[in-house]
């Protein structure tokens, strides 16, 4: 995939709003493959709904949201698995892991599924960020913060052409967020990703291509 379009989105519970001043609701607003974007938003903007949208959660939504010119309502179910297998990698802010499996566990069920990186490379990762001593530790005992570290490499252990991460810094300190801009911009140099991110304040340390309001 190398463009996700946005023509004239807006969530459902905005509608009839008048005077709505946005970079990305109402307007046609393309995402490449390749680029880095940042999202500022305030809370109850819709930047979590944005990325259930794109990610086909939900289609509460007026507007078009087109993958390479094909309208994503259009798609059928199986259509949506190929695309979450090899185009999409998605950090959501609630993160959703399995809090009774280990940190490892949560990202090796991901990279058993799509058998994309080797276990030294993530337990690299697991030392760069800082939780390499949580490797066996249930995620329902980490700190948010951990937690969101953890969310980050599983996101890693999926091929995609764009990866999408709402609130990534969010409980993250400037040295481990440091860190994971590093290791995101190795993804975007060496693969070639593009980048969705959003923020509601602290912002994940990478250059980007298109800041935006949301």
């Amino acid at each position: 995939m190398d463009r996700i379009e946005l023509d004239n989105l807006l969530p459902g519970v905005f509608s009839g709003r008048e005077h709505i001043v946005s970079d990305v609701w109402c307007r046609k607003q393309v995402f490449e493959k390749g680029k880095s974007y940042l999202i500022e938003a305030a809370s109850g903007t819709g930047k979590s709904s944005l990325c259930s949208f794109i990610y086909g959660y939900r289609k509460d939504y007026e507007g078009v949201i087109r993958f390479d010119g094909t309208d994503i309502r259009k798609m059928s179910g199986n259509e949506w698995t190929d695309v979450r297998k090899r185009n999409l990698g998605m950090m959501f802010q609630e993160l959703r892991l399995f809090p009774e499996l280990t940190a490892g566990e949560n990202v090796i069920l991901k990279n058993n599924l799509t058998h994309f990186r080797d276990e030294e490379q993530i337990r690299k990762w697991f030392s760069m960020l800082g939780i390499d001593d949580k490797w066996a530790e249930p995620v329902g005992r980490m700190s948010f913060g951990q937690q969101q570290r953890v969310a980050f490499v599983r996101m890693l252990c999926q091929p995609s052409d764009f990866l999408f991460m709402d609130e990534p810094v969010s409980h993250l300190d400037d040295a481990n967020g440091n860190v994971m801009a590093k290791i995101l911009e190795g993804e975007i140099r060496e693969r070639g990703v593009g980048v969705i991110v959003t923020s509601i304040g602290r912002r994940l340390n990478i250059n980007y291509n298109v800041e935006m309001k949301l």
